[in-house]
């Protein structure tokens, strides 16, 4: 499943437009719906801020398409969207606003750059990774060129392609970004602020996914407690830390410290965004995750449905978060032998994934093993052989043929070929995975 350990991805600065109080009474209009509206979204309130904004927006419009508060009020209910999985509104809107920096104040405008962050931001949530790429390298550029090669907006910007190749599982690109992003929050804000907290999570996650627990752990820890000195663990990315040393100790089978973790970030999710807030789904899940790997199906599978029916509630369940979430109920199922509950949830997943990452991602083939497994299960040889055999293949271009994960998938490959009678091939395939670990170990 998708891992619980999030990085932080900074969208640019939504109010750019908090000007001077205006002198004519639709201008303090404005200004008070643009703050009722972002009130309303930091509570929860999440029609009442979409109307606040829509309103703000069309006394905007009255001014002219080139007023320069525009951009940035567009960008907000961008976000609002964005935030809801609402990302076609989302998009519209983003691009609306890139449109109207670029013709107003040029293509190297450092406001120019924000937009292009935001709209990277919200194809990096649509995995439209490549898209989301080139927009991050843009907006960098952009803003090494006018503001200098230490500004916080290019800490924003190197931390946000971070992300992305962390999430690529590209981890030896992702760590000297952080780290040249870290150096710039730390020297600019100092060591205790909260920007500095957030990068040393996101840090710690490219170790956690490493498996260099000695080195995530303490990162994590001087996080929360840069938060607990600011009396910020209120806060969304407080929470996301817990949820993240969570998973660290769960990983490690540390039940017992990971529990506490993920129900104090749920807290904060809750209490944030009341409690159909779905930032508290993922924490749901991993909580969940904690009990079903503790054989506590009768706690974990409530969890689930309670996450998976927020994300339901929220924009749908074509998100990789509630994909995790549908992939770890299915496998709680196949586990209790409620095979008939579970393969509907394991081929949804699939085709989520298969349709959001492309048929050859690497995440597809841990989605292929887990429905052939399902088969295994059922004696279905004949519908689980193509699946494990999609999932060499997809191993085999991403990773390599001498990968110690394609003779893993090898080894079950040849596990049902034996139960389904056909010897010969099993001990190809076995002969296979061998060759792999012999000549790894020389």
């Amino acid at each position: 499943m998708r891992s619980g350990k999030t990085p932080v991805v900074l969208t640019g600065k939504l109010f750019l437009c908090l000007w001077a109080v205006a002198a004519c009474a639709q201008e303090l209009h404005y200004a008070k719906s643009m703050a009722a509206a972002g009130k309303a979204r930091q509570e929860g309130r999440y029609s009442e801020a979409e109307r606040l904004f829509i309103d703000a927006i069309k006394e905007l419009e009255e001014f002219g398409p080139g007023d320069p508060r525009l951009p940035a009020s567009l960008s907000s209910l961008a976000e609002l969207y964005r935030a809801r999985s609402k990302y076609a509104k989302a998009e519209a809107l983003y691009k609306r606003a890139l449109k109207i920096r670029e013709k107003t104040l040029g293509p190297d405008h450092p406001e120019v750059a924000t937009s292009l962050n935001n709209l990277a931001v919200l194809y990096h949530d649509e995995r439209k990774n490549a898209e989301a790429e080139a927009l991050y390298k843009r907006a960098l550029k952009i803003w090494e060129k006018t503001l200098g090669t230490d500004h916080l907006e290019v800490a924003t910007s190197l931390n946000n392609l971070a992300v992305l190749y962390h999430d690529e599982r590209k981890n030896a690109e992702a760590e000297p970004l952080d780290k040249r992003a870290l150096a710039i929050w730390e020297k600019t804000l100092g060591p205790d602020h909260p920007q500095v907290a957030t990068s040393l999570h996101n840090l710690a996650v490219v170790y956690h996914d490493e498996r260099k627990y000695a080195e995530a752990e303490p990162l994590y820890k001087r996080a929360l407690a840069i938060w607990e000195k600011a009396g910020g663990m209120e806060n969304p990315e407080a929470a996301a830390t817990l949820n993240s040393l969570g998973e660290l100790y769960r990983t490690q089978g540390k039940y017992a410290e990971a529990e506490p973790l993920y129900k104090r970030a749920l807290a904060i999710w809750e209490k944030a965004g009341g409690p159909e807030n779905p930032e508290a789904a993922a924490t749901l899940s991993s909580l969940g995750e904690l009990y079903r790997t503790q054989g506590k199906y009768a706690e974990a599978e409530p969890l689930y449905k309670r996450a998976l029916a927020m994300w339901e509630k929220a924009g749908g369940l074509d998100n990789p978060g509630a994909a995790a979430a549908l992939s770890s109920l299915g496998e709680l199922y196949r586990t209790q032998g409620k095979y008939a509950e579970a393969e509907p949830l394991l081929k949804r997943v699939l085709a989520v994934k298969e349709k959001s990452l492309g048929p050859e991602h690497l995440d597809v083939a841990i989605s292929l093993s887990n429905l052939a497994l399902l088969y295994n299960y059922e004696g279905k040889y004949s519908e689980a052989e193509p699946l494990y055999k999609r999932v060499v293949a997809i191993r085999e271009k991403n990773l390599g043929p001498e990968h110690p994960d394609v003779a893993q998938s090898l080894d079950a490959y040849a596990a049902l070929l034996r139960q389904a009678g056909q010897k010969a091939d099993a001990e190809k395939m076995e002969a296979r995975a061998r060759k792999i670990r012999t000549k790894r170990a020389r």
